[in-house]
């Protein structure tokens, strides 16, 4: 597992965000992040404000071989592949990290925060499907990757420098590697996945989407999994509890973000301690799972509107917070 100076800036009972906001507003993006979620709050991205914020746009920028149009749609020049990889941040691609940082750098200062950036694999699959051969494609998205982890690592250093960083690699690719119908070998994926983890100094973490493909996601070493809440969890609970028994934190994405969701946290609360008992039997160490988790929403917001997306943020930090309390009870049971 990848460590980092910050290891022990995680708490149990935090909760954050998960990549996109559907904001038109940057500084609103930005403002509720910090508001909701005040102790690991996420600076958002946000597509719909301008769709070069995508997932994969706004990272896939910094190629010179690629194009992104106003669309969000990528193209090819092989000519440019050779020239030198040069990420830069700029207002039509990062307008809510620079509203996050601004906001941020306002009294309280946030204790820790989380970003987020595109995974090598699935900028791989992208440049591959948009024109480039496979072996070039997952190349070139590794060492694009690398440079804007190193990028980011820099920005925040210089801008938030006392304040502990969990960087998130976002995977939704994993579900092909899961249905084994990748492009790429698993051996290479993993050593893929785990060099650009290896290229930050920050907390770092995996976003698994769906049903993807967890075991290669753990077998990349990052500190944090982040896993959405389902039944289906079930049948890698031995890779869960492995993560947890190397003091490896999940972000449990305990807020479904592909159905409605209601007002009360009272029935996401009992899925998740669910799903808990269910690893529990399975071999997962109960007090681990509780004091080594966070809680986010399953997924990014984007496609919700502005109100639906404040309520999931304020669930998962309710949600959050029950986690915390049950962490508590767990350590004074154990005498810790």
């Amino acid at each position: 597992m990848l460590t980092s100076p910050h290891a022990g800036a995680l708490e149990p009972g935090l909760a954050t965000g998960i990549g996109s906001l559907p904001h038109s507003d940057a500084h609103a993006a930005a403002a509720l992040s910090l508001r909701v979620h005040p102790t690991l709050p996420a600076v958002p991205q946000l597509p719909g404000l301008n769709p070069r914020e995508g997932l994969i746009a706004q990272w896939a920028d910094a190629l010179p071989e690629v194009t992104v149009g106003f669309d969000g749609a990528l193209s090819i020049d092989r000519d440019r592949v050779t020239d030198p990889i040069a990420p830069a941040f700029v207002a039509s691609a990062h307008a809510g990290l620079f509203a996050f940082l601004a906001a941020a750098a306002c009294d309280p200062v946030p204790p820790r925060i989380k970003v987020q950036i595109v995974g090598p694999l699935t900028l791989g699959v992208a440049l591959a499907e948009a024109g480039l051969p496979t072996s070039l494609a997952f190349r070139r998205a590794g060492e694009a990757v690398r440079a804007w982890v190193r990028a980011l690592d820099a920005l925040l250093t210089a801008r938030m420098p006392h304040t502990p960083v969990l960087l998130f690699l976002d995977e939704p690719a994993l579900v092909l590697w899961r249905r084994n119908d990748a492009p790429l070998e698993r051996e290479q994926a993993v050593d893929l996945l785990s060099s650009s983890l290896a290229a930050t100094s920050c907390l770092t973490g995996v976003h698994v989407c769906g049903d993807g493909d967890l075991r290669l996601a753990f077998e990349a070493g990052p500190l944090v999994l982040g896993v959405p809440v389902s039944d289906a969890l079930i049948t890698d609970a031995d890779v869960l509890a492995r993560h947890v028994d190397a003091d490896g934190w999940i972000a449990w994405g305990a807020v479904p973000t592909d159905r409605p969701i209601g007002d009360s946290a009272d029935a996401l609360w009992r899925r998740l301690a669910g799903v808990w008992c269910e690893l529990t039997r399975r071999g997962c160490d109960p007090v681990r799972l509780r004091t080594r988790g966070i809680i986010t929403p399953a997924c990014g917001l984007a496609g919700h509107g502005v109100s639906q997306a404040d309520r999931a943020l304020r669930l998962a930090a309710d949600i959050a917070g029950r986690v915390g309390d049950q962490s508590v009870a767990a350590r004074l049971t154990i005498g810790a």
